[in-house]
């Protein structure tokens, strides 16, 4: 996350009440506001567990 008290942050290890607000109130524009809506769909679905597995490398 490039921004805000959670700055320095994976998307995916954003508190999911956070990503929520996203949802609801708009996401920014570009690629962070479409990676956003992707962590969001995957935290909806429950598939933190599969990102978790990918190789940081």
């Amino acid at each position: 996350m490039p921004f805000g008290r959670f700055s320095g942050r994976y998307l995916i290890d954003l508190p999911e009440p956070y990503v929520v607000w996203f949802n609801k109130n708009g996401y920014p524009k570009g690629e962070l506001g479409e990676m956003l809506q992707l962590t969001y769909e995957i935290k909806l679905n429950g598939l933190e567990k599969v990102i978790r597995k990918i190789p940081l490398n």
